[in-house]
Formats: C-alpha cells, structure tokens, sequence
C-alpha cells in the first residue's frame, strides 16, 4: 500500500459550537459507540491517474468546511468544532495483485470504516484507490456522518461531479450554530418543544408490547426487500393526491399500529430541513427527527393519508430544534407523569423525493408481494438504536432495512412490521376507502 499526501486549503475556518444537526448526530453516536460512518466504492474511469483521484480529494477536502471539521472537547467531555483553513490528508494507493480489484475495495471499505476513529485527530473523510495490473480500477471513500447527511451527501457528489467554483453558502455549521443560538434561532427551539410538549405529555407511555425472548446478541439488522411497496404506493398517491412521504408514512403507522396493537402512533421521521432558507445546498448534517402522532383506528386508509398529509407539515415544521434542550425536556415530562415515556420509533424515507411512476405495465400487486424477501443480515452487541426503520429506492424495488433491540421489539414483530408495510400499502392500494382495521 503507498500513502500520497494531499494538501488542501479552503474558507470558512472557526471553531465555535456545534449546530443542532451536528449536536443530534452526536448523540446518535454516543448512543451508538460509532462515528457512523458511511462507505462507498466504485469503478474508475479507464486511464484515471493517481494525480487524478488525489485532486478529486483536495477538492472535496478544500470546498467543505464540513470535511476540515473535527472536534475539541472540554473537560466535562462536551465538543465543540474547529474548522481547519488548510492541512494535509493521506490517499492510500492498495494494490490488489493477484485478487478481485471489486472485492479488495469492498475490504479496503470495510477496514476503513471499522478502524478506530478519533474525532479530535482524524479528518472526517478516507478515501483510497484500488490498483491492478499498474491501472487504477476502483476507488472507496468513508465519510463521518458529522460530514453530511443523504441530502448534503447528494450535493457534494454533484459539486465533486462538475468542479463547481462558485462561492460556497453562507450558512454553513458555524453560521447555523450562530443563528440558532440568536433570538430568531431560540424562538424557531421555543416553538419546536413547545409541539413536542404536546405530545410526549398526552401520548401512550409504551411503544411496543414485552418481548418474552431475549436473544443474545440482542442488536439486529433485517432487509426487506419488495417488490409491491412502490407501485403499491404509486397507486395510493395517483389516487387520493397525498404525496409520496406521507403516504408512506401513514402506511408505516398503520402497519407498527397493527404490530404492537397500540394507537395513536408515535413515530419520529426524519426531516431534511433543507426547505429553510438557505440550507438546501450546505454540504452538512442538517436533517433531524420530528416527532409525529397519528390516530389510525376505526377509520378508513383514505382518511389516515389525509391525516398524515397534514401532520407531516407540522412534523417538518417542528423538526428544527436543540436536542440537548429537547433531551431535558423529555426528561422534565418523564418526571410529571411518572411513566417510563418509550420513543424509540424513528423513521427514515431516504426515497428520492418524486418515485416518478414507474413502468407503464400493470403490476398485480399480490404477486408482487409474493416475491418479496426479507433477511437478517447483522447480530451483534453494539447497540442500534431501539428501532429504526431506512426506506430506500433500489433497481425495481423498494428496500427496508430495519435496527432494532431484540429486547425491546421481537424479531417476529420486528419482520411483521416490515411485511406488515407491504401489506397496508396494497390493501390501501386496491382499496383506499376500505378501513385500516386497527
């Protein structure tokens, strides 16, 4: 393996407190004893040199304050971020001699993403090129997640794509921690804890019934892949006008409903909050849980997806907040009610934002379904969160990847629910006035 040094520069260096986006994937990391890293490989371009790969990280490295972003902590553990104007980051040149130059990125992947990170030293960003024969083959990079979320990932990919040189957005992490920490900032948290206050202090202090199994390790990883899901849905949005992230959203709370046999839903889905003024091409971990209630019994599919069309407005509107400061909160309405409040259901649709509609065929969804799969992948010790479920667009598909806590959600339930998301949307589907039978 050879080691290229890349030097970089770039603007908007500082050091000052987290941002809220920052502050939340933090947490999730604390939580998760991970830097949650997120890893890709791909081709190279025949005749790519390595000067070639070693601009396309100084330019990454240069452009992003997020990628010359690591943290400082006090003494009480607490971080702060420091943006670098310039350093140097090393490229690894891993030759694959006589294996699969694929299948030496997938384990140049895989090691860079387990290797040890340290938040105070380490640039955010790895990346390494695959060698055969004397040509570059394949190239991996390994991103923190305090770098980007999916959205600010896309952006920084499509930037990366064309060289952009324009000037970067002005509200950058810093700028972001420096409004939210103004009177306009505080009021938008005010108004935010102000809906979660709501919630937390009506809704049903359990989330799911007891497990009786405790299997060990009792953190999992499921896929569900179907095959019905998203033409399932294009119909569902073709015919009540509910967009695509609501309508699934009310699918997922009508299938959790059914699962753990409890209503109103409370779910947290993930907002992008890239709709706030101008936030939508910052390079940045800017998305955060809402928090979400919706009443799905006695009445019809049509109905629920007219509930969540309007709830989700609210949901994004609120979803902009400080999570130490919610943290406390959540805390605050624990002790009053004396209830043990369970809000591990968190939900994140990563589809693109318009599905479009799919092949001209018919689908018989029914048969669709049939083929649909489902599969643990991970067991393990290190904790997910208590249950989160991903939705994301593949190849004539629709993936749902499930991490949960065996000891909080069975894997029977943990499986129902994601077969029991096909299954609403289809019903829904066939028949939106028909009712969700919770």
């Amino acid at each position: 393996m050879d080691q290229v040094a890349v030097e970089f520069a770039g603007e908007g260096a500082g050091a000052g407190d987290l941002s809220w986006g920052q502050q939340d994937i933090w947490q999730a990391m604390v939580r998760q004893r991970s830097w949650l890293p997120n890893g890709a490989w791909g081709p190279l371009a025949a005749g790519t040199t390595v000067e070639d790969v070693a601009e396309q990280l100084r330019y990454m490295m240069s452009r992003f304050p997020s990628a010359r972003t690591r943290l400082r902590f006090d003494a009480d553990g607490r971080p702060t971020q420091v943006v670098a104007a310039s350093g140097e980051i090393t490229l690894e040149i891993v030759e694959a001699g006589g294996d699969d130059p694929a299948a030496v990125a997938e384990a140049v992947r895989l090691r860079l993403q387990d290797t040890a990170f340290d938040f105070a030293e380490d640039w955010p960003i790895r990346m390494a090129a695959v060698r055969s024969g004397g040509a570059l083959t394949h190239l991996v990079v390994v991103m923190c997640h305090l770098v980007a979320d999916g959205f600010g990932t896309g952006v920084l990919l499509e930037d990366l794509a064309t060289r952009v040189t324009t000037p970067i957005p002005a509200m950058q992490p810093l700028d972001q921690a420096a409004w939210q920490a103004s009177a306009s900032g505080q009021r938008q948290n005010t108004l935010a804890l102000r809906h979660w206050d709501g919630i937390l202090r009506g809704m049903p202090p359990r989330r799911f019934p007891d497990t009786v199994d405790k299997p060990e390790p009792r953190h999992w990883r499921g896929e569900f892949t179907s095959f019905a899901l998203g033409p399932a849905l294009r119909s569902v949005t073709e015919q009540t006008g509910v967009a695509p992230a609501p309508a699934l959203l009310a699918v997922f709370a009508v299938a959790l409903a059914r699962v753990t046999g409890i209503n109103p839903v409370v779910l947290r889905p993930m907002v992008n909050n890239r709709f706030r003024p101008g936030l939508d091409r910052v390079v940045c971990m800017l998305a955060q849980y809402g928090l979400c209630q919706l009443d799905v019994a006695g009445v019809s599919f049509a109905e629920v997806l007219d509930r969540a069309r309007r709830g989700a407005m609210t949901t994004y509107k609120h979803a902009y907040y400080h999570p130490v400061e919610l943290d406390d909160l959540v805390r605050r309405v624990v002790a009053e009610r004396g209830d043990e409040l369970e809000l591990p259901c968190y939900f994140n649709d990563r589809r693109a934002a318009d599905p479009g509609k799919g092949d001209d065929e018919p689908v018989d969804l029914r048969e669709a379904a049939a083929r649909s799969t489902f599969l643990w992948t991970t067991r393990q010790d290190v904790p997910f969160e208590p249950l989160i479920v991903h939705i994301d667009d593949i190849p004539d598909a629709v993936r749902a990847i499930i991490f949960m806590d065996t000891h909080v959600v069975s894997p029977a339930d943990g499986e129902a629910l994601l077969r029991g998301m096909e299954a609403v949307a289809v019903e829904a589907a066939l028949d939106p006035g028909a009712p969700t039978g919770v």
